[in-house]
């Protein structure tokens, strides 16, 4: 397992130097969003009215205040991406993000995306919304303000993480790992519960 900080915006060639396991710290920009904004851009097409070329994209709905023109942070989370997954492709491919940060991860197409336009997920742990408050140094910008709290959110960010590289842009997934391992086990544990297959 490699350690890595990264810098935003992020380039091809060090998405692809990532590893499945690898450790990944973040300071820069990233993008959060979640699926009224994604359901606008998709779905309604409407163009993003910002450039996210070479961001990650954290999935997250956050807590915020507004006091005259600035969005001050109460609490931001990350929600589960699975149910996003259609749109994780399109991210990569029509709009150039590089990564998508959240929980519980994304299916093969979206894996097979990665492959071919040098893409990752960086999983983050649950129930760390705390922690990632902390990292969150600004709301810099809150785009379709009336989506609220699914609007995109222009964050910056120091030292965000660590995150884990679940899925890479070679073709490996945590999360099918251990799906396989788990398969592995099921004959063993049958066994000891005395249930015959």
């Amino acid at each position: 397992m490699a350690l890595h900080r990264l810098h935003t915006p992020l380039d091809e060639p060090t998405v692809r130097g990532l590893r499945a396991g690898d450790q990944v710290t973040i300071d820069g920009i990233i993008f959060g969003m979640r699926d009224k904004t994604q359901i606008e851009i998709f779905d309604h097409g409407k163009r993003p009215p910002v450039d996210l070329t070479g961001y990650p994209v954290l999935h997250t709905a956050p807590s915020l205040r507004r006091v005259g023109d600035v969005w001050e942070k109460v609490i931001i989370g990350t929600t589960t991406s699975t149910r996003m997954d259609r749109f994780a492709p399109r991210l990569f491919e029509q709009y150039g993000v590089r990564a998508i940060i959240g929980k519980a991860g994304l299916y093969q197409e979206s894996l097979d995306a990665m492959g071919r336009l040098g893409a990752c997920y960086l999983a983050i742990v649950g129930g760390a919304a705390a922690l990632e408050t902390t990292q969150v140094d600004a709301v810099e910008a809150v785009y379709w303000p009336h989506l609220h709290p699914e609007a995109i959110y222009q964050l910056r960010v120091s030292n965000f993480g660590p995150l884990i590289v679940a899925m890479d842009a070679h073709g490996r997934s945590l999360y099918e790992d251990v799906r396989n391992l788990a398969q592995d086990r099921l004959p063993d544990i049958y066994r000891q519960c005395g249930i015959n297959t």
